[in-house]
C-alpha cells in the first residue's frame, strides 16, 4: 500500500494537520496525472539539511528543500527534507505566513519529483505558477500553525 507520511527531525514538533497536507499532495499529483507513491516529508533542522546537503549533494550551504526521487514510472515517490528555519525565513521576506510558505516548500518539492526543473529563469517561472496554481487551492482557513 503506497503512503504518505510526515516526520520531525531535530526540531520540536510542529502542530500540523496531517491529514490536510496529505490531501493536497495527492491533489497535486492527480492534478499532473500521475499516481502517489511512497512520499516521505521530513520536516528538520538548518544544521540537519546542510549535513545531507553536504553528504548526499556535496553543497555547503543552507537551503529551504533537498528531493531524493525515487519514482517509478508514472509513481511519483521521493523523500521531501525541508528545513523549517528557512521555510520560516522565507515567510518573513516574503511576507506570507508560514503554513502558506510550507505548503509552497512542499509544492515545490513534488513538482521536481514530477519532472518540472528550475534552473533557468524560463523554468522558475513555469514552477512559481504551478505553486501558485496549486496554493490557491488549499483552504488555509481549515488550518493553523
Amino acid at each position: 500500500m503506497r503512503k504518505i507520511e510526515i516526520f520531525n527531525e531535530d526540531i520540536k514538533p510542529l502542530k500540523l494537520r496531517n491529514t490536510h497536507i496529505k490531501k493536497y499532495i495527492k491533489l497535486l499529483i492527480n492534478s499532473e496525472i500521475k499516481e502517489a507513491g511512497d512520499i516521505t516529508v521530513i520536516l528538520c533542522s538548518d544544521k540537519y539539511l546542510l549535513d545531507i546537503n553536504i553528504k548526499y549533494l556535496n553543497h555547503n550551504y543552507y537551503t529551504d528543500i533537498i528531493t531524493f526521487n525515487y519514482i517509478d514510472g508514472n509513481t511519483i515517490s521521493g523523500d521531501l527534507f525541508i528545513s523549517i528555519e528557512r521555510v520560516k525565513e522565507n515567510s518573513e521576506e516574503f511576507n506570507t505566513s508560514l503554513i502558506k510558505e510550507l505548503y509552497r516548500v512542499i509544492f515545490h518539492g513534488l513538482l521536481h519529483l514530477i519532472g518540472y526543473n528550475d534552473k533557468t529563469d524560463e523554468e522558475q517561472k513555469i514552477m512559481r505558477a504551478k505553486e501558485d496554481l496549486y496554493l490557491s487551492e488549499v483552504d488555509f482557513s481549515e488550518i493553523e500553525i
